[in-house]
């Protein structure tokens, strides 16, 4: 079936509520589907219940328990296809760059305008990561 036939689903990961109610509904607004989540691991829970109905996953970097590249890692292992859009109020700091930007995996810089999250959220979608094979390491 084509994606065409339903809207996209944004997972949103943040263990701020703020963040993830400001998110949610500048997403909303375009039409997305959201589903929020407040861990890691209810995330990941969340991706169980309806993995192939999933296109981004939106997480934040840094995040108690765990980290948004931990999370990351372990819903594209379940779905290697799954599109992955970081935010982050530390963009030059050693664990983005290692484990975000060396990954080949796109960031959005807290704070942001609506039109940037959405600028960034499509290309994400477009696909957003280098090969698993080359470039970056």
């Amino acid at each position: 079936m084509e994606n065409s036939s339903r809207k996209t689903t944004i997972l949103v990961v943040d263990d701020e509520p703020e963040i993830r109610k400001l998110v949610s509904a500048m997403l909303s607004t375009t039409g997305y589907n959201i589903i929020v989540a407040d861990t890691g691991e209810q995330a990941i829970k969340l991706f169980r219940k309806q993995p192939n109905s999933i296109d981004l996953l939106l997480a934040d970097v840094v995040a108690p328990g765990m980290a948004g590249p931990t999370l990351a890692d372990q819903l594209t292992e379940l779905k290697p296809d799954l599109k992955v859009l970081f935010m982050s109020g530390y963009d030059s700091r050693q664990v983005v760059q290692k484990y975000v930007v060396e990954k080949g995996y796109m960031l959005l810089t807290k704070p942001f305008t609506v039109k940037q999250l959405e600028e960034k959220v499509a290309e994400a979608l477009k696909g957003n990561r280098v090969s698993q094979s080359g470039g970056l390491s």
